[in-house]
């Protein structure tokens, strides 16, 4: 199954591009940017906008705030991720003071995550 490019969201996915949050910026300036694994950042998927994509590694990274952990961001999430995999994509998440407070572990899973899918994918 084919992921969908979905035109009518493509305003937003830019608007969030040029308004990332500020772990965001941190996850994008300061790492996925220089990774040598390309990823792309506020990418369209079918009907959604995933925070950063790598396209390589079927690999979505999402960067979650509060809103994700309320009982209705928490099956908004769900669904998301369900539709996501039907394209064969493993999403793995953040919490925002994760990714300002161990950034380097943050950092270490995805370059670990990213390898491991790369070897899967072979």
């Amino acid at each position: 199954m084919e992921c969908k490019h979905n035109d009518s969201i493509v305003p937003t996915a830019k608007m969030l591009r040029k308004n990332m949050t500020r772990e965001e910026k941190h996850l994008w300036y300061d790492f996925l940017n220089k990774y040598p694994v390309k990823f792309t950042r506020q990418k369209v998927l079918g009907k959604y906008i995933v925070d950063f994509y790598c396209a390589k590694a079927k690999l979505v990274i999402e960067i979650d705030g509060s809103q994700h952990y309320t009982d209705q961001g928490k099956k908004h999430d769900e669904k998301r991720t369900e539709y996501l995999k039907q394209f064969n994509l493993t999403v793995i998440r953040f919490k925002n003071d994760l990714v300002m407070n161990e950034f380097f572990s943050v950092c270490n899973f995805i370059d670990n995550e990213v390898k491991r899918k790369l070897a899967e994918n072979n």
